[in-house]
């Protein structure tokens, strides 16, 4: 049994929602692989790859030391803090398309977020871990403690989601940061053009920044439907 879908009393009432963010959630990311697959399959005005405008970012924010490196998979492009790397996935390395323009400037934003040291941005990477692990463990310590009927432990859990929360709350101006920085940088240095390819970066953007919303959208479902039940078994 999945601890997420488990419901008595209080909590029971957020059933609805968190099944219906379940459902919206599967229908952006279908919406954002068929705007990312169209906009894959237009080439940009500048006819650069991602790698190269990726480069190009990075080195017009004095990042020259930062690596853009490949990675496998679809839509698996990050940036990663610790290594102070940027990786594309292989079609975004490769291909000069508004889509991969548009994913490779924003994981340069990432870059550039921690080169400014964005307090949302390091606050998310001191909280990653610790919290990954927390919101792991707390609807399991929620179930356990309401089996086992020891309150203290369904609050333990109540708190740790709520951890896992801010961290959700936290990616998003970080994420809408990124995204604000790529399209600024890809329009003024004409590497999209402003009118088809601009607004179809910008669709390509959003689509992903909805999955963030989503995100903390079914956090905080969660932690109500939590927070509802450590109530109603006080």
């Amino acid at each position: 049994m999945d601890p997420m879908m488990y419901s008595t009393g209080g909590g029971s009432s957020y059933m609805p929602l968190i099944l219906g963010l379940m459902v919206l959630s599967f229908v952006v990311q279908f919406w954002l692989k068929n705007v990312y697959g169209k906009w894959m399959n237009v080439q940009n005005s500048s006819g650069l790859t991602g790698a190269e405008i990726a480069r190009r970012m990075l080195d017009d924010a004095g990042l020259q030391h930062v690596p853009v490196k490949m990675t496998p998979g679809e839509l698996s492009d990050h940036y990663d803090p610790i290594k102070d790397e940027v990786y594309l996935s292989e079609a975004n390395f490769r291909l000069p398309s508004v889509a991969g323009a548009a994913v490779a400037a924003h994981e340069v934003g990432h870059a550039i977020q921690d080169k400014i040291s964005m307090p949302a941005l390091v606050a998310r990477g001191k909280m990653a871990v610790p919290l990954s692990i927390g919101s792991n463990l707390a609807p399991w310590m929620v179930l356990a403690g309401l089996f086992l009927s020891i309150p203290p432990l369904v609050w333990v859990g109540v708190v740790l989601f709520g951890g896992a929360l801010l961290f959700h709350l936290i990616t998003l101006p970080v994420e809408f940061d990124a995204s604000r920085r790529a399209l600024a940088y890809l329009r003024s240095n004409g590497i999209v053009s402003g009118g088809a390819e601009s607004n179809g970066a910008q669709k390509v953007l959003t689509a992903a920044a909805l999955t963030y919303v989503l995100a903390f959208a079914m956090a905080l479902a969660q932690f109500l439907h939590f927070l509802g039940l450590a109530r109603s078994n006080d």
